[in-house]
């Protein structure tokens, strides 16, 4: 059989499999889940802080070796950091709506 149509009959039997286990009510020990939520938070919010000090580390050095390119670059720059920032911020909101659900 072709790898693709495995691949999509895996997916819905998966599917199928997993219906009754998201039918579960929620767990009582809300504590625990809300600590692994702020530590999910916190390790996004290093990860994009770590991100975002790489790209802006790495962009000065780029045009501090070809300053004609510094427009280029910043755009760049600013265009990577804007992704990572929204991705930074869509983890928290999933960590924070762990809490509240």
């Amino acid at each position: 059989m072709n790898k693709l149509v495995i691949f999509a009959m895996t997916c819905f039997i998966l599917t199928l499999l997993a219906s009754p286990a998201l039918a579960q009510e929620s767990s009582s020990d809300t504590g625990l889940a809300a600590a692994g939520a702020a530590i999910g938070a916190g390790i996004v919010l290093i990860g994009g802080g770590l991100g975002i000090g790489r790209i802006g580390g790495s962009a000065v050095e780029s045009i501090a070796r070809q300053p004609e390119a510094g427009a280029r670059v910043q755009t760049a720059m600013i265009i990577a950091a804007a992704l990572i920032e929204g991705a930074t911020f869509f983890g928290l909101i999933v960590c924070l709506l762990t809490i509240l659900l």
